[in-house]
């Protein structure tokens, strides 16, 4: 059974993808930003936070500041009066769309019985029309 430093070292990756991906986006409600932004085209701290549940202020801040970070929104302050900010996807965050796609298709089929009233199981194109799921509330 190879180890998981044997396996890194014969494909010459100095770390797992896997691992690297999860700490841009597996922290707690980071996920839940990204949807909020890609599917109900939120953009504003107070939006998140009240649409988010469980998540405070301290963390709210913590989070946007990572992805922002790590490439995945921007930051954007508007210059008139009031000056509000607003966080957008950038194409890095953009990308993740797909992922997003079928982690919630992983419940919607797998789960069915917890997601749906109906409690048969779905697939994201058959529930909204197609799996470009920032396409939705446009």
């Amino acid at each position: 059974m190879m180890e998981l430093d044997e396996h890194l070292n014969k494909w010459d990756l100095k770390c797992c993808p896997i691992d690297n991906s999860m700490k841009i986006f597996g922290q707690k409600f980071a996920l839940h930003i990204i949807r909020n932004i890609l599917i109900l085209k939120q953009n504003k701290f107070s939006q998140f936070l009240r649409s988010i549940e469980g998540i405070n202020t301290k963390t709210l801040s913590i989070r946007l500041k990572e992805l922002e970070d790590y490439g995945i929104i921007q930051r954007k302050v508007t210059q008139i009066r009031p000056l509000t900010v607003e966080y957008l996807l950038t194409d890095k965050g953009k990308a993740l769309e797909p992922i997003i796609v079928k982690i919630g298709e992983f419940s919607m089929i797998h789960d069915a019985k917890t997601v749906f009233k109906d409690k048969k199981p779905k697939t994201v194109k058959h529930l909204f029309g197609s799996e470009i799921l920032s396409k939705i509330y446009d």
